[in-house]
């Protein structure tokens, strides 16, 4: 193994692939900036893959552009939330500094873009809604990411939007003006906000701008202003205004529209004000979306999302009150334990009798009830998929959608996989869908992450159906690393896995 006591270990134009940088085994380069290079790693101590980012070694040599990359740390290591991609460490060895974060595997938007062209609406709010929501975190702390583009908005395998690479972040109350210099770009011509480009102050309005910018580009394909230089763009960013997105793509939601062109106003005072009051717009159009038929709903908007839309901690007074108020008139009852009985004993018959009457046909008979309506992609049929989750919903990504992209399928796969675990508990089922990811990917080079969700799966399964030593050799196959990204990406599963192995008496 090579250390970076080598000569020229570090000189950006070689590959480090191979080396050793403090607590990290360098894999192979996954990416390079114009400040730094990005390479997968294994933190050796942890057993984890991580992604590298190296500052390019005659950047290292002026002090400025140190200070500037170690501020870019230490504003993203503050912000930790689950669609902001999550650093683990700063560091420096041998003169060499880096910057250790959350590896994602997925693609990033624009390659998703290129792959799919103009993205369906529906997927759109979905996005837009995620990274609006990593935003009201960063304006907690006074963070503007500056850079916001596809290429940073990375569709992780579970299905989750993480904001990447806050390299141009700056804490709104630290003079950083020695820390801009020539030759360094601030933001992408493309998506960035007239002030940015004029070199005014910048705050979280300014995000706002490049997001809006951004989904006018996944919405038409086409970014709003083009032009043969990054001059020529930035002036139109100033002085024109782009066309209108109703006249390029036909039926798209009004409000959605207006939402979208009212994010890329020329003056900040025209955009939305906050991160957290254009997540109340998104939450409001989102139910529009469902009553219209383009969007699935906001099933999956987390509790910290509906209190940040819907006017901060109100909402949780409120519903703390009504807690308190249950609480109360459960107090009121238990003067008498033989009333309690009583009442819990009815309670529970009518629950039984409700559960009869009610219970979904999907879990007597074992199929759905009503069809699945088809969507115009296989990316939105697995957007209904997650929505509505059920078994016909996503089979019929693989179903209606033969030719799709095989990492479409994957996640269908694996939704189907969580559904018959977590909801069902038709393990046999489980199973073979699990022997049909593990023959699909065994050609494809399968990820770690793919390989930690099967053979988690196949334990879980073998433990459920009563076959302890293949349960144990499945997981005897389940590396640290592997684990690590279990207990950060699949919750659920995690906690299963967990449980199987207490019965096996691991």
């Amino acid at each position: 193994m090579s250390h970076m006591s080598e000569p020229n270990a570090a000189d950006s134009s070689q590959d480090l692939s191979g080396l050793e940088i403090g607590d990290y085994r360098v894999l192979r380069r996954i990416g390079s900036g114009g400040m730094a290079e990005v390479y997968l790693a294994e933190q050796r101590s942890l057993g984890r893959q991580v992604a590298l980012k190296v500052l390019r070694t005659h950047l290292a040599d002026d002090a400025s552009y140190v200070q500037r990359f170690l501020n870019e740390a230490r504003a993203a290591a503050s912000l930790v939330h689950p669609n902001i991609v999550q650093i683990y460490e700063v560091g420096q060895s041998e003169g060499v500094h880096f910057i250790a974060q959350e590896y994602v595997q997925g693609e990033n938007l624009a390659q998703v873009m290129q792959r799919e062209g103009p993205l369906p609406p529906g997927l759109v709010l979905d996005v837009l809604r995620q990274v609006v929501s990593a935003l009201c975190k960063a304006q907690e702390l006074a963070i503007v990411h500056r850079d916001l583009k596809p290429e940073n908005l990375l569709l992780s395998r579970s299905g989750e939007v993480k904001v990447a690479d806050f390299g141009l972040a700056r804490v709104l109350n630290t003079d950083t003006k020695t820390l801009t210099q020539v030759g360094v770009t601030m933001g992408t011509p493309l998506y960035m906000s007239p002030e940015q480009i004029e070199g005014k102050a910048v705050d979280g309005r300014s995000d706002i701008y490049s997001l809006g910018v951004t989904c006018y580009h996944l919405l038409t394909g086409e970014p709003p202003h083009n032009g043969d230089t990054a001059l020529a763009i930035a002036v139109k960013h100033l002085n024109s205004t782009p066309q209108p997105l109703e006249e390029i793509r036909q039926g798209l939601s009004g409000e959605l529209t207006r939402i979208v062109q009212q994010m890329m106003a020329k003056q900040p005072l025209e955009r939305p004000n906050s991160p957290s009051e254009l997540l109340a717009e998104l939450r409001s159009l989102c139910s529009e979306a469902v009553e219209e038929g383009w969007a699935e709903g906001s099933g999956s908007w987390s509790l910290a999302d509906k209190i940040a839309a819907g006017g901060g901690p109100m909402e949780a007074t409120v519903a703390l009150g009504e807690l308190m108020k249950a609480e109360s008139r459960l107090g009121l009852m238990r003067w008498s334990w033989r009333r309690g009985a009583a009442l819990l004993l009815v309670g529970a018959l009518i629950g039984v009798a409700m559960g009869a009457i009610t219970r979904p046909r999907f879990y007597l008979a074992g199929s759905q009830a009503s069809s699945v309506p088809i969507r115009s992609s296989a990316a939105a049929q697995l957007y209904h998929a997650k929505m509505n989750a059920s078994e016909a919903a996503w089979r019929a990504v693989w179903d209606e959608f033969p030719e799709a992209d095989t990492f479409l399928h994957q996640l269908a796969g694996q939704g189907l996989v969580r559904h018959f675990l977590f909801v069902t508990e038709e393990y046999d089922k489980a199973g073979r869908v699990l022997r049909q990811i593990e023959r699909r990917s065994a050609s494809e080079n399968a990820g770690e992450s793919l390989r930690a969700f099967t053979y988690a799966g196949f334990c879980i399964v073998f433990e459920k159906t009563g076959k302890a030593r293949e349960a144990r050799e499945a997981y005897a196959q389940l590396t640290p690393s592997m684990k690590d990204n279990l207990r950060r990406a699949e919750g659920q599963l995690y906690e299963m896995l967990r449980s199987s192995l207490g019965r096996l008496g691991e």
